[in-house]
């Protein structure tokens, strides 16, 4: 097979999902903060190890999907996170993309808008690759709609449960997905735990 110039990757974060992870890792475990520079090597390598016949792999696109409260309903401790959040998306290149959220309908607005972002670039034919950051079966229409137009998809998800802590991937949208990426798997496996440990960095790298 002949080799392709380079890969394009997208990556789409199911805001509050990467964000529960986040602090999982950092309360629960004491493992650090979970970065998003070593999270995207982590994604370029991963499919580096399932697609043949490309000369580089890189992300091309990145976006975060997020509903927030009004600040009216948000403490002062949760803006400064916020803030915070909104320095790491920018130095990293992911766009942040915040919609308003209720406490009836949840963060179903962000949800439709990961999807239609995701097919949008899709359909422009940007990406070969969209890795969605996420563990929700509501996708799996949008996974369906990206293979028609031959892209493929990677779920990237954590798995486990400890304490008040559960997080898990829908096993509908795992098996659809043309393959994925367990970041929990990889803390279990001497051979990959070194590089699991590289994802973090501690209190006082935070920027």
């Amino acid at each position: 097979m002949s080799e392709k110039s380079f890969c394009r990757i997208g990556v789409f974060y199911d805001g509050s999902y990467f964000t529960y992870a986040q602090h999982f890792f950092y309360h629960n475990r004491n493992l650090g903060w979970l970065d998003f520079q070593p999270f995207h090597l982590l994604i370029e390598n991963t499919v580096r190890a399932q697609e043949q016949g490309y000369t580089s792999y890189k992300i091309v696109y990145a976006a975060w999907f997020q509903g927030l409260f009004s600040s009216m309903k948000t403490d002062e401790r949760q803006l400064r996170n916020e803030r915070n959040r909104y320095h790491d998306l920018m130095h990293a290149g992911i766009e942040p993309k915040y919609f308003p959220m209720s406490v009836s309908q949840g963060e179903k607005g962000a949800d439709v808008a990961l999807a239609i972002d995701a097919l949008q670039i899709g359909l422009d034919r940007r990406i070969d690759i969209a890795a969605l950051v996420t563990g929700d079966g509501d996708l799996i229409p949008l996974v369906r709609a990206l293979m028609k137009q031959g892209v493929r998809v990677m779920a990237v998800y954590f798995e486990y449960e400890e304490g008040e802590y559960k997080s898990f991937i829908n096993e509908r949208l795992l098996r659809v997905c043309n393959y994925s990426l367990n970041v929990n798997q990889l803390e279990k496996d001497k051979n990959t735990r070194a590089t699991f440990r590289g994802l973090f960095r501690k209190a006082d790298e935070r920027a």
